[in-house]
């Protein structure tokens, strides 16, 4: 079998050969060339893009040109958009080594965004690396939900994030909300490093307060919330064989399993939650669509709970629950 090493090998991205006036075809078998064949095409951006694209596709990976363009940017240090002036270019080393690195990589399963050590999220760029989740366009939902709620608040709005992560949740409503008071709360102190870190790059940093913490318990006694959200671990243990290789190779198992059902978790930010909201504050957090029956039991079975509305994702899956304190 042909390794991605085997195809993505110094010899294959050849840039001191000439170019042939009738380039050959971008297959496997060119791209080994040896060095002493003199009409070995030049890898221009543009080439590389499309061979990466196409590698990327025979692996099955997910949005196949939009990994190449992030990978190569960012091996080159420019924006995604600035790639369309540069595909005549042919990058020089390191960065090309450093991009063959990342292909080989990612064509193993590494996401994207570990390798580039960034992902969007509401439009807005956060670090990341192995200790947090990867930012997810589900999540986004958190947010808007979040803002709807903040209406009915004044500008003083106190939020919890609960299980911050990269801190994307938080990070993005101090950006939204620029009088709220939040605090942002994570058991993983490396992950509460890199929501520090995303808070300083968005200017927010001496609006959020980062603690340490399981869940709420680390909240003193006396301090309520208007608003807690949160993206808790959701993943059954039971459900282990059906997460995709990438995510469970890659991600922190400490933000994906909640118990062996997947609401384990859930069950305690439930309770936890009502003895920290005022009175009319919501709790709202993610789950996955699998567990959606047994998350709106668990809301329900709670008197201090009033109201429980489900709302769905981008593709319609059932995917955040908003619920009203009484």
């Amino acid at each position: 079998m042909t390794t991605t090493g085997d195809v993505i090998s110094q010899k294959g991205y050849n840039q001191t050969a000439s170019v042939s006036t009738t380039p050959p075809a971008l297959t496997e078998t060119n791209l080994r060339m040896s060095e002493t064949n003199t009409e070995t095409e030049a890898w221009t951006s543009q080439k590389l893009l499309q061979w990466t694209t196409d590698f990327f596709k025979r692996k099955e990976l997910d949005s196949p040109r939009l990994a190449a363009e992030v990978l190569l940017a960012a091996a080159l240090g420019c924006q995604r958009i600035d790639l369309y002036a540069r595909f005549n270019e042919v990058p020089a080393e390191p960065e090309l080594g450093t991009f063959r690195g990342w292909v080989k990589r990612h064509g193993a399963g590494e996401p994207v965004a570990y390798l580039v050590g960034h992902k969007e999220f509401y439009s807005l760029r956060f670090e990341v690396n192995h200790h947090v989740l990867i930012p997810r366009p589900e999540t986004e939902h958190i947010v808007m939900a979040a803002l709807d709620c903040a209406k009915e608040f004044p500008e003083s709005i106190r939020i919890a994030d609960v299980g911050t992560g990269s801190g994307c949740i938080a990070v993005t409503l101090a950006t939204q909300l620029t009088g709220a008071e939040l605090m942002a709360l994570d058991l993983s102190a490396e992950a509460l490093k890199v929501a520090t870190q995303n808070a300083e790059l968005h200017n927010v940093d001496g609006r959020v307060e980062f603690t340490e913490s399981d869940l709420l318990a680390a909240v003193p006694s006396e301090r309520k919330f208007d608003l807690i959200v949160s993206n808790p671990p959701y993943i059954g243990r039971n459900e282990v064989g059906t997460v995709e290789e990438n995510v469970a190779k890659y991600e922190p198992e400490m933000a994906l399993y909640g118990g062996d059902e997947g609401t384990e978790i859930i069950d305690r930010l439930i309770t936890e939650s009502a003895e920290k909201l005022n009175s009319s504050g919501y709790l709202i957090f993610e789950f996955s669509p699998m567990i959606a029956e047994k998350c709106q039991s668990l809301i329900e079975s709670n008197k201090d709970f009033v109201s429980c509305e489900i709302q769905k994702d981008f593709s319609q899956h059932q995917r955040l629950i908003v619920a009203k304190r009484a």
